[in-house]
C-alpha cells in the first residue's frame, strides 16, 4: 500500500504540491492526471525518492521514503518518460546491471532478468544493442527494468508517448497484464488510454487532489453529468405541454423546425435518469419520439472542467512566454 500524507513541495514562493493526501490500494491500476504545471510530475518524483519534499510523508508498505529510503525504494519500480537506458549495452547486459544495482540476490539475477524480458516481450532482442532498438522496444526495456526485483508498486510516466498505434496497443495490454501482479500508477495525457486501462483515476489541479474515482463514475463530479437529446413529431407547444407534468427537469431547451419536429435538450443530473419518464409522457401525449440519445460526460469533459483554472493559468503563462500551449491533451 502507498500512502501520501499532507505532501507539500515549495520552490521559493511557488507551491507545486499543496497538502496532498491520497491512498493507493494493492492490486489496482491508477491513472494520475493533471495539466502541465499542476504538480503531477513533482508528486511522482517525490514518491519515487527522486525529489525531497518540503513537508509531509510518503509511506510505502510501512516504510517512509524519507526515513527509510532503501527499504521504501525496493518496493517501487519506476519508468520515467525518457527511460535512462545505456544504449551501448544490450537489453540483457543492461538488465543484469540494473538488477545488481537494485540489490537482487546474485543467485536470482539470471532468473529475474529472464522473467522480466519474457514478460515484456524482448527475449528476441536480448543480444541487440539498445541504440539499434525501436522506440517501442526501448520502452519495453524500460518496463523490464521497472519490474526487476518484483516491486509491489510500478510507476509509469507517459509509457506510450512517441509510440505508433500498434506499439501503444501492445504496451497497454502489457500494463493490464502487470496490473494482475502489481499495483500500477500510470501518468498519461492520453485520456482514452487511462479510461481503457485504469481501475481508478486521480486528478490533480494546483497541487491538490480534485477527484478520485473509477473512470465510469467520474462524470458525477460535473455540475451537469449528461445531456439527453430527443426529437419528437409535435410542435413546440404540444411538446412543452407533454413534459409539464414531470415537474422540474433542470435546463430544458426546445427548437421547432420546418418539418413539424421539435428538438428537445435536457441537462440531466446524476440523481435522476429521465428517459423512462419522458418516453411515457410523450406516449401519453401522442407525440412520437423520432430519436433519443443520451450523451454522458466523458473523462475528457471531467478533466477539462475540474482543471479549467489550471488550463487558463497555463495558457496565460505560455502566452507571456510566446508559446500557444496547444497539443498537451489528447483524447
Amino acid at each position: 500500500m502507498l500512502e501520501v500524507k499532507n505532501l507539500t513541495k515549495q520552490y521559493g514562493d511557488h507551491i507545486a504540491v499543496s497538502d496532498l493526501s491520497f491512498t493507493v490500494e494493492d492490486g489496482r491500476i491508477y491513472g494520475f492526471l493533471g495539466p502541465n504545471g499542476a504538480g503531477k510530475s513533482t508528486t511522482m518524483n517525490i514518491i519515487t525518492g527522486c525529489l525531497a519534499a518540503s513537508d509531509g510523508h510518503v509511506i510505502i508498505n510501512g516504510h517512509d521514503i524519507f526515513d527509510e529510503p532503501m527499504e521504501a525504494k525496493r518496493c517501487i519500480g519506476y519508468l520515467p518518460e525518457l527511460p535512462p537506458l545505456y544504449v551501448d549495452m544490450t537489453p540483457e547486459e543492461y538488465l543484469h546491471f540494473v538488477a545488481e544495482a537494485k540489490g537482487v540476490k546474485k543467485e536470482e539475477i539470471d532468473a529475474d532478468v529472464e522473467a522480466a524480458m519474457g514478460r515484456t516481450g524482448i527475449l528476441n532482442m536480448r543480444k541487440r544493442l539498445i541504440k539499434h532498438l525501436s522506440k517501442g522496444y526501448r520502452q519495453r526495456v524500460g518496463l523490464a527494468e521497472a519490474i526487476l526485483g518484483s516491486p509491489e508498486i510500478i510507476i509509469l510516466d507517459e509509457p506510450t508517448v512517441g509510440l505508433d498505434p500498434k506499439q501503444i496497443i501492445e504496451i497497454r495490454e502489457l500494463i493490464k497484464e502487470l496490473g494482475r501482479d502489481h499495483t500500477v500508477i500510470l501518468s498519461s495525457h492520453i485520456l482514452s488510454e487511462v479510461a481503457a486501462v485504469c481501475d481508478e483515476v486521480m486528478i490533480i489541479s494546483h497541487g491538490k487532489m480534485v477527484a478520485v474515482d473509477a473512470p465510469e463514475n467520474l462524470s458525477r463530479h460535473l455540475r451537469s453529468t449528461s445531456t439527453l437529446k430527443l426529437t419528437v413529431r409535435a410542435d413546440r407547444q404540444k411538446a412543452e405541454q407533454a413534459l409539464a407534468p414531470l415537474g422540474a427537469l433542470g435546463a430544458v431547451s426546445f427548437a421547432e423546425d420546418e418539418e413539424g419536429l421539435t428538438h428537445i435538450t435536457v441537462e440531466e443530473t446524476a440523481e435522476r435518469d429521465m428517459r423512462d419518464e419522458i418516453f411515457y409522457a410523450m406516449a401519453d401525449a401522442r407525440c412520437p419520439i423520432i430519436e433519443m440519445t443520451l450523451a454522458v460526460a466523458s473523462l475528457e469533459d471531467v478533466f477539462l472542467e475540474l482543471t479549467q483554472e489550471d488550463g487558463a493559468d497555463n495558457k496565460e503563462k505560455n502566452r507571456e512566454e510566446g508559446d500557444d500551449g496547444e497539443g498537451d491533451l489528447q483524447a
